[in-house]
């Protein structure tokens, strides 16, 4: 009776190695930017990679992608709602699109929107359920086989506010627990059950309004926790019951973004609008020391990844390399690409231009910028505000890279 048992378990073994080539979620599968893929291109061939396929009905909206199971889920707008929808990875071909509610416009006022409508947010993939917010705050989990809905939530419930460019965050799951940001004073950061929807505990020791950063897991001296940005501080949650595990006063400006960086007991924030970036060591007693704060990496909202001891990503005084310990920059390049969102596969970096289009593939070194290709996305979208530009963020899972403008989404094959 071993025999099977073993060989199960061999199978499995063998098996498991794919799945590190998926993006089930925002940032990759350890939501730091970083995808373990190898044997992907280290250069590209004049005009870049090949495409593969182009999608053009996704319609309005800034919604990253997860990749899993030769699947791609992402959201848009169709006849004035917000939708959740599935591509195959192979041809682009649409699997199915389920309504995730009203669509987040400008015809509501008090709502900031005039640099895009329609959704923000990535969703979320966990087994057979994909797990997705829209700008209104309505929370659902849907079957990933037939975009069948099996529950919904609405920040509003859990005492969110809708603000300013709405709900951006992106939904984590963390073993039986997905993970929100509503804000307000039934608690900040909610855990709720993934498969039911119901509320095992909000953080009610802070009552922050939310903002546009998604949440990290964590583990630092031994406690697992949460990881967070609001507009008063950088704070960790207690994953057990979700009370304050240790926060540093950060006041932030008009919007904070980015996704805090997360390396062993020290936690890295950055935002735009002037506020620069700040480091702070977390003790094992709970007190955040601020490590240092200054104005080297001022990233608005297309991340930063951590190499080794280096961050990269685009500052206010353009694309830069930031030493993690000392906060001291490397090199700064302002006249190679204007600013972006960037994500790193395969050893590489890949960069996004936000008005432009175009996207570098560079090869990261404190040395300086190494570029190893560059190729403009075409056709573009018409349907694009004015006012907006390309801000979601490349995902590269399974030799592909995937890229959108709106209702367009791309494929490249870089394997």
């Amino acid at each position: 009776m071993q025999l099977p048992s073993l060989a199960l378990a061999l199978t499995l073994t063998v098996a498991a190695p794919a799945l590190a080539l998926d993006w089930p979620q925002w940032r990759g599968p350890k939501r730091d930017g970083h995808q373990t893929e190898t044997g992907l291109l280290k250069e590209w061939p004049a005009g870049g990679p090949k495409r593969v396929w182009m999608f053009e009905k996704a319609g309005l909206g800034y919604s990253g992608f997860s990749v899993v199971g030769g699947k791609l889920f992402t959201m848009g707008v169709r006849d004035g709602q917000e939708v959740l929808f599935a591509l195959d990875t192979a041809t682009g071909k649409e699997l199915w699109a389920a309504p995730m509610g009203a669509l987040y416009d400008e015809d509501k006022p008090s709502y900031n929107v005039n640099w895009g409508e329609g959704p923000r947010s990535t969703p979320t993939v966990d087994g057979d359920c994909v797990y997705a917010l829209g700008a209104w705050g309505n929370l659902v989990c849907a079957s990933t086989k037939d975009g069948n809905k099996l529950w919904a939530k609405t920040m509003q419930e859990l005492g969110g506010k809708t603000f300013g460019w709405g709900y951006s965050e992106s939904p984590l799951v963390d073993g039986p627990k997905v993970l929100c940001t509503p804000g307000g004073s039934q608690g900040a950061v909610a855990a709720l059950d993934k498969m039911t929807g119901a509320v095992l505990w909000q953080s009610k020791d802070l009552t922050d309004q939310a903002q546009y950063s998604s949440l990290v897991p964590a583990t630092i001296h031994g406690v697992p926790q949460y990881v967070q940005r609001t507009m008063q501080a950088l704070v960790g949650v207690s994953a057990k019951d979700g009370k304050v595990v240790w926060r540093s006063p950060w006041e932030g400006r008009t919007a904070m973004i980015p996704t805090p960086v997360v390396k062993d007991n020290f936690v890295f924030g950055t935002g735009g609008y002037g506020i620069g970036c700040k480091m702070v060591e977390i003790k094992a007693d709970g007190t955040a020391i601020e490590f240092y704060r200054n104005g080297n990496m001022e990233n608005h909202h297309g991340g930063v990844i951590l190499i080794g001891d280096h961050l990269y990503g685009h500052s206010k005084q353009g694309w830069t390399c930031l030493d993690f310990k000392t906060g001291e920059p490397k090199w700064t390049e302002k006249q190679k690409l204007e600013k972006g969102a960037t994500a790193y596969a395969g050893g590489m970096l890949y960069l996004l231009g936000e008005k432009t289009g175009q996207v570098v593939l560079l090869d990261p070194s404190p040395a300086g910028w190494s570029e190893k290709g560059r190729f403009t996305i075409e056709p573009q979208s018409s349907v694009r505000n004015p006012k907006g530009a390309i801000w979601t963020h490349p995902v590269i899972a399974n030799g592909q890279l995937f890229l959108r403008d709106q209702d367009h989404i791309y494929c490249y094959a870089v394997k």
